[in-house]
């Protein structure tokens, strides 16, 4: 898979010569929900030291990252972490959605399990919450060492369309009360064409805890309609913080988010910056 190229041989870059963080503890205002996590550790026992941290994307679960997550763990022997976010997969829903709060959640589970010389890996609405990290003043001295976003860039403006229709689909779906994929299927097909995209969004559908009665969706719907806005915005403006350490941008040279508008903005964001683009759409973790 080539996307494992890029990611690989730039954690390995800035992650082969980092120093161990000073301690500090963690501080906030904001209250933070404990996240689920997927652990991969080396043979070596090393669980705390130069960890890769994945964060996923708006629908996305930790159980979606799996593969690759065994194949950096072998590529990279080191400790591997894989979240579920606020309102996703199986950690807690809260409120608020905002990139402040999931932000929080994910500083205090690094702090929470003691991690050291964090490279951080986010893909959509999981890179901004690793920029809203790296950039948070409740940062830790040294905590963060390497940055890694996929396929998004720290600007504002308004998700695209199809992503208010996912929710009504979604629903919808939850609303007529199916008890099959295959009835999930046709009633999002009319939103969703890409059969891969579909598959996607309904790994969220689960059977009840008694596995009897209608499939029900695992986020909360209410609250990520609620956030899409929010979803589409940044907590920061530019030259409003700073963030120096390396950071390399992945960009799917099919995909509109990564563009020569907001390039600039990352760069005041985040002034060690590079790009590199796979030849991709947005998903550049799957389609390679």
């Amino acid at each position: 898979m080539s996307f494992l190229h890029p990611a690989r041989s730039a954690a390995v870059a800035v992650a082969r010569n980092i120093a161990r963080p000073s301690a500090r503890r963690f501080v906030s205002s904001i209250a933070p929900v404990p996240l689920a996590y997927d652990k991969l550790v080396p043979l070596n026992g090393n669980a705390t030291d130069q960890p890769l941290v994945i964060l996923h994307g708006l629908f996305g679960m930790k159980r979606n990252w799996q593969s690759l997550s065994k194949a950096f763990l072998r590529d990279l022997d080191r400790p591997i972490y894989c979240l579920d976010l606020r309102n996703h997969g199986i950690s807690p829903h809260a409120e608020p959605m905002t990139y402040s709060a999931m932000a929080v959640d994910v500083l205090h589970f690094l702090h929470k399990h003691s991690l050291a010389n964090v490279s951080l890996l986010g893909h959509s609405m999981g890179g901004k919450v690793a920029m809203a990290a790296a950039l948070s003043p409740d940062l830790p001295s040294g905590l963060l060492r390497h940055l890694i976003v996929a396929d998004i860039a720290p600007s504002k403006g308004p998700l695209s369309p199809e992503f208010n229709g996912y929710v009504e689909a979604l629903r919808k779906i939850e609303a007529s009360k199916v008890s099959t994929r295959q009835e999930a299927q046709k009633l999002l097909t009319p939103y969703e064409k890409d059969p891969m995209t579909r598959a996607f969004l309904l790994t969220n559908l689960r059977p009840q805890h008694s596995h009897h009665g209608p499939l029900q969706f695992q986020v909360p719907l209410h609250i990520i309609g609620d956030s899409i806005p929010e979803i589409g915005s940044f907590p920061y403006e530019p030259g409003e913080r700073i963030w120096e350490g390396d950071t390399l941008f992945i960009k799917g040279a099919k995909s509109r988010y990564i563009n020569d508008r907001n390039v600039p903005i990352a760069k005041q964001f985040f002034p060690k910056s590079t790009l590199e683009t796979l030849d991709t759409g947005h998903w550049v973790h799957a389609e390679k």
